[in-house]
């Protein structure tokens, strides 16, 4: 800036000819952005000559023209030239002209222009020179201004789109804070039907989303603005557009259809003129709706009021079919959509303040974590409220929900939101999570709130939580244990490993074909003997002439993976792996004893010392399947007090035990406490059968 004469740049501006002007205007743009140098500008006359460039020069000199105005603008400084001819000649430009680069200047100017409240102190020398209120003159000359506006979002040029964004957001901030109630819905309004909602989703799941961060995270936390006034605003039937909505919903559901239907069997028939249950047909929990609107405020009217709009013919067969329930049966819509309002205002922390949104830009930087900040389906606020309405019906009749279990449907929809809207990436389409909301199976809902459950009470109850999961492991392991010896006691065939197959050696020298094994009821001895065919009826004990003493057994070892199989992998892998299958029971048999006397009765080796034994293989087991191998191996190992290996032992130690969990966690509340007085009378059962199913919501 030392370089450059101020006085020499003015008097270039006002120059005769266009080229040596464009290149003032050039450097101008470039110096203006500092106060001191602008201060000088404006003492030397710049700001004359500047304004005149503005109002009437063309091509490259306007567009420099315009940025040095908008940057004055920035400073603070050049305000007293500001007026009604200046604004409508840059909202002229807007709308006729296409060059980027000025329009780019021009949209600078008016965002200036528009929020120069906040920023300015309103020193402007004519009134009403700010705000929007300085725009609507101009906006009669150009109606097709905000059409125009809105366009500039679809935009190759990633900076006018900025631009476009910022002066949107500018409009929407000064419209909601300073026009009368009943002007900034109807802007607001407007603006939607412009499709700017459409526009902005399409920016934020775009690829140039650093580029327009600032104007797009705005845009957001004025949408959320936006929701949190309407929500704010409480129903009152004394403002007419209010007593319309009402009355709109009440006619949308065809009411002269049920004018003529009872509503409960035991009741006649009702005047014409009045339905006894005229708001509670709807959803509603008494006569008097607006009651029911005092935590969704006018958003939940709104809300309501879309959905009763768009689907009207599904809202009408809906209520004709509730309507030949019992009334208990009856799905809530009215109050179904509130619910849906509040779980959607909730998710997307409408109550979160602008400033903790601006904190989380300037705390992220990288393109990944950027993708966490922005919420593109909280645009289409209104098709999710649908989508988690229809969710909310689709589980109403799936469980077959009474009223008194609405808030456990509410709870059940909620998690479904959390689930699928907020686990929604920010490049995926609204139609898909839609699609998913609709087909979400409900199994995996109910599984999915179980997790929750359990993670909500360890964040509650902690080492708590920790323990009873330690003690319900234990008494799963032992459940277990008991139930693969009692595999051992009950016996199993096994085939031998060297059974003769050629029909004509000796019986002398061929082993038969089959090994019978079990074990004793005192659980300190495992029997066996060798068969030549397979009874029906199991051998006694007794009869049985081998048998290991358990005592002596040093270990069990096998072959069996403990790692679980892939189940299409499990049937190939079972028969072709079935006769390697083995387990092969270790034990000490004294030195001095033949291999083939110590272990045909290896108890006697007991009374030797184990300097003098060696250890030998006493048993060597076949098993044909998993689920007998898994038995077996466990059920030996638990019995010498061994952990189990095998991964079917362990999936069912784990499905014992996390049930046992879950049984808990659905019988304990936070506040879980004795019943006060009398313990509530246990139903009789009288004139049911065996033939019972357990409700999903917890009772039989």
């Amino acid at each position: 800036m030392e370089n450059i004469n101020v006085l020499d740049l003015v008097l270039r501006l006002g120059s005769d000819e266009d080229a040596v002007r464009k290149m003032a205007a050039f450097k101008l743009q470039g110096c203006i952005g500092d106060p001191s140098f602008a201060d000088i500008f404006i003492a030397d006359g710049g700001l004359v000559k500047l304004r005149y460039l503005t109002l009437h020069a063309t091509g490259n000199t306007l567009a420099y023209s315009l940025t040095s105005f908008a940057r004055l603008l920035e400073v603070d400084k050049g305000w007293e030239f500001v007026d009604q001819e200046l604004v409508e000649r840059i909202i002229e430009l807007i709308v006729t002209h296409p060059l980027v680069n000025i329009l780019r200047g021009a949209m600078s100017i008016l965002v200036s222009i528009v929020s120069h409240p906040s920023s300015g102190g309103g020193r402007s020398s004519q009134q009403g020179m700010f705000g929007f209120r300085a725009l609507k003159p101009a906006i009669a000359v150009y109606p097709q201004f905000l059409e125009m506006l809105v366009s500039r979002l679809s935009s190759a040029d990633h900076a006018l789109c900025a631009n476009a964004l910022q002066l949107i957001n500018s409009l929407m901030r000064d419209s909601i804070t300073n026009d009368s109630d009943s002007e900034w819905p109807k802007f607001i309004q407007e603006l939607q039907d412009l499709g700017v909602i459409r526009s902005v989703y399409m920016l934020m799941q775009g690829s140039a989303l650093q580029d327009l961060a600032h104007p797009l995270i705005e845009f957001q936390s004025l949408t959320k603005v936006l929701l949190r006034k309407w929500r704010d605003v409480q129903l009152d039937l004394e403002k007419p557009e209010h007593r319309r909505a009402l009355k709109g919903i009440h006619l949308a559901s065809s009411p002269d259809k049920y004018q003529d239907k009872a509503i409960d069997g035991d009741e006649t028939r009702r005047s014409k003129k009045h339905h006894h249950a005229k708001w509670r047909r709807l959803g509603f929990e008494s006569e008097s709706p607006v009651t029911q609107f005092e935590d969704a405020g006018y958003l939940g009217m709104m809300d309501l009021a879309d959905y009763v709009r768009n689907y009207q013919d599904e809202f009408q067969k809906m209520l004709l079919e509730q309507s030949t329930k019992p009334s208990e049966q009856r799905c809530p819509v009215a109050r179904a959509s509130l619910a849906l309002t509040m779980i959607l205002y909730e998710h997307f922390e409408v109550d979160k303040s602008e400033v903790d949104d601006a904190k989380s830009y300037l705390i992220l930087e990288s393109r990944s974590n950027l993708d966490k900040v922005f919420q593109p389906l909280l645009l289409h606020w209104t098709r999710l409220h649908v989508a988690g309405l229809h969710a909310f019906f689709r589980l109403w009749k799936a469980t077959g929900a009474r009223v008194e279990d609405f808030e456990k449907i509410t709870e059940l929809v909620r998690i479904l939101i959390e689930s699928i809207v907020g686990g929604a990436s920010r490049t995926k389409d609204v139609q898909d999570v839609e699609e998913e909301l609709a087909e979400f199976e409900y199994q995996r809902l109910r599984d999915l709130q179980m997790e929750l459950l359990e993670l909500t009470y360890e964040d509650v109850w902690g080492q708590h939580l920790h323990q009873v999961r330690h003690e319900l492991h234990h008494e799963a392991l032992q459940f277990v244990k008991e139930q693969r010896i009692r595999c051992l006691l009950q016996g199993a065939w096994f085939p031998n490993e060297n059974a003769s197959k050629s029909e004509t050696a000796p019986a002398s020298q061929s082993v038969p074909p089959h090994k019978y094994v079990q074990l004793s009821h005192n659980r300190r001895f495992l029997h066996f003997g060798d068969f030549r065919s397979i009874d029906d009826k199991k051998p006694e004990l007794d009869a049985l002439p081998d048998k290991i003493d358990l005592s002596v057994v040093s270990s069990v070892v096998s072959n069996i993976s403990a790692l679980p199989d892939d189940s299409s992998a499990a049937t190939v892998k079972t028969a072709s792996h079935q006769a390697s299958t083995k387990i092969h029971i270790h034990g000490y048999v004294a030195s001095t004893s033949s291999g083939g006397g110590s272990q045909r009765n290896p108890g006697h080796s007991r009374s030797g010392s184990r300097s003098t034994q060696k250890e030998a293989i006493l048993l060597t087991l076949r098993p044909q399947s998993h689920s007998i191998a898994s038995e077996w191996l466990d059920g030996l190992l638990m019995l010498l007090n061994q952990q189990p290996i095998t991964a079917e032992t362990n999936k069912l130690i784990d499905l014992v035990s996390n049930y046992g969990l879950k049984i808990r966690l659905l019988n304990v509340r936070f506040n879980d406490a004795a019943f006060a007085g009398e313990a509530p009378k246990v139903p009789s059962r009288e004139g049911l059968d065996d033939d019972y199913y357990y409700d999903v919501f917890g009772g039989a």
